[in-house]
């Protein structure tokens, strides 16, 4: 089974030969050493690269295991290159690397050599990961498949992919499990016992427990507005638990370092200025997300949500959650109010607004799902997508109503 990435692959073409050190980041087992030993060797090979001239080391396998002393990694390196071409060299769990990043920059000064690596625990996967090599590392970061590359390889159509997609995520080796119990059992594994001890092994975090419960309280409040001072309050109230703003918000820190939750800032579209507290917390993957609560709490118009933010962030949009100030009378008496778009995407000179919409149950449904929309005066793209099937439509304010799957499976979508 091969599943196709064909954006990280042409991100990794385009950095080829750059003279920086090519850094694979993302949530761990979404597939960064598949990206880059097999499909990035493949095209390399296929573009007339001969294969000794890729020097790729798996440094997890024990038989590689003497390469983890970093004199004799770099004389191994060294003792490959017998001629003037271009050499790739991939690094693979390089954090198991003594002063990787003296090697990496090492690498660096060598004549004719195109250095690729990953790494696969918190410490590397940090966010100022490029920080690391003084300025001369250049991030790829992938995230787990999109619903698109998901249904590449599911057996099924596309509705009953989304139930599987929408309840067990995107994480690549669910799909090579025939029963909903491995897929389970997978997801709640790879969850307590990777994620979460790197980040109690790296940190040396006391609240263990505490840590575990925050990442329940962010799941079961997936879009919802939070704060520290908020879930501080939460876990007095609920669990008679002590722990301070402060730890809460260093915990946050913790899991948004290891790619696992993305919090969202608010931007006020009419001031053109962002907002302070609260945020919203979305999760890298939404099987990830289910197997915190047990699959418990799959909530699909939530979890739609949190996928539509997912998809947004992939396809490379910066993405916020806008508020519209407006003010409106109620018995006489002039009130300001905020409203709410769900999503504020913005690349370059392009943005785009849009509302989740799960079911639209008539025309009362449609006018609030489309009200904040029609306060703001500026002339980029608002799309509302709802889960129905349907023809893309555009109504008399300008207002586009997109078909969730249509989203979802066709990039140019948002400007269908």
């Amino acid at each position: 089974m091969e599943i196709k990435r064909d954006v990280y692959l042409q991100n990794l073409v385009n950095r080829m030969q750059n003279g920086m050190v090519k850094v694979v980041t993302g949530v761990r087992r979404c597939g960064k050493s598949y990206l880059l030993f097999h499909l990035f060797k493949d095209y390399l090979l296929q573009h007339d690269v001969d294969e000794s001239h890729i020097i790729a080391l798996e440094l997890d396998i024990r038989e590689n295991r003497k390469y983890r002393d970093p004199d004799v990694i770099l004389a191994y390196i060294k003792s490959r290159i017998t001629d003037q071409g271009l050499y790739y060299v991939f690094l693979d769990e390089v954090q198991l690397l003594a002063d990787f990043e003296e090697v990496l920059n090492s690498l660096l000064h060598l004549q004719h050599v195109d250095v690729y690596v990953t790494g696969s625990n918190s410490r590397f996967l940090s966010r100022d990961v490029i920080t690391e090599f003084r300025g001369r590392g250049d991030e790829v970061r992938i995230h787990p498949l999109t619903f698109k590359e998901y249904m590449q390889v599911y057996d099924g159509d596309m509705y009953h992919g989304w139930a599987d997609y929408v309840r067990y995520g995107g994480m690549p080796f669910t799909l090579s499990m025939p029963t909903q119990e491995q897929k389970v059992r997978y997801l709640e594994n790879l969850f307590t016992e990777t994620y979460l001890k790197d980040i109690v092994d790296r940190y040396h975090v006391e609240k263990a427990q505490e840590l575990d419960d925050l990442v329940n309280v962010l799941a079961s409040s997936v879009g919802s507005l939070a704060n520290p001072r908020k879930l501080e309050a939460t876990f007095k109230s609920v669990s008679n638990s002590s722990i301070s703003q402060n730890t809460i918000r260093q915990y946050i820190e913790y899991l948004k370092d290891a790619f696992l939750i993305n919090e969202v800032h608010r931007y006020d579209v009419k001031g053109r200025k962002y907002i302070g507290s609260p945020l919203k917390y979305y999760f890298e993957d939404a099987g990830l997300r289910n197997a915190r609560l047990g699959f418990r709490q799959v909530e699909e118009n939530h979890l739609m949500e949190n996928i539509i933010f997912n998809e947004l962030v992939s396809r490379g949009y910066q993405v916020d959650v806008g508020v519209v100030p407006v003010r409106e009378s109620r018995e006489g008496t002039s009130q300001r109010n905020q409203l709410e778009i769900d999503f504020v995407a913005n690349m370059g000179s392009k943005r785009y607004y849009l509302q989740s919409a799960y079911r639209m149950a008539g025309d009362a449904k449609e006018a609030q799902e489309k009200a904040s929309f029609l306060h703001v005066d500026d002339s980029f793209r608002k799309i509302l997508i709802v889960k129905d099937v349907m023809r893309v439509s555009h109504d008399e304010k300008g207002i586009t109503t997109l078909g969730l799957y249509d989203f979802l499976l066709h990039e140019d979508s948002l400007d269908a």
